[in-house]
């Protein structure tokens, strides 16, 4: 089954920085759209970056660009979010996501959830 696992959050001071990955398994990891949602106390789950099957295009939330960047290894089956500068603002639960699907921006479109990795970054 499909199996999608986060590690990497933390309490971090604003200005700092983390890096979050998640590991993929039982699919084809090279075929699917991966991505980063976030979801904050009280507040939707938002999409954050994501990336596509090869790794050559990635897009971003205006709140973290220039901020933030996704990668991803097809051959270690994981996928990662570089969050430097963080601000206050960015606390929430992160959460990396798949989809089949050839566009893939709202929840919705995304069918596998990992568990969430908590980051708090306090100013």
């Amino acid at each position: 089954q499909v199996q999608l696992v986060e590690w990497g959050g933390g309490l971090v001071q604003a200005g700092g920085s983390l890096r979050l990955s998640c590991a993929a398994s039982g699919f084809i990891f090279s075929r699917y759209i991966m991505a980063w949602f976030r979801q904050a106390p009280g507040k939707e789950r938002e999409l954050v970056a994501g990336i596509t099957w090869g790794g050559d295009n990635s897009y971003y939330a205006d709140s973290v660009k220039g901020r933030f960047t996704t990668s991803r290894d097809n051959a270690k089956n994981t996928v990662y979010l570089q969050m430097n500068s963080l601000k206050p603002e960015d606390t929430a639960v992160y959460y990396c996501a798949t989809s089949s699907r050839p566009r893939a921006t709202t929840t919705a479109d995304y069918a596998y959830w990992g568990q969430g990795t908590q980051v708090t970054v306090s100013s």
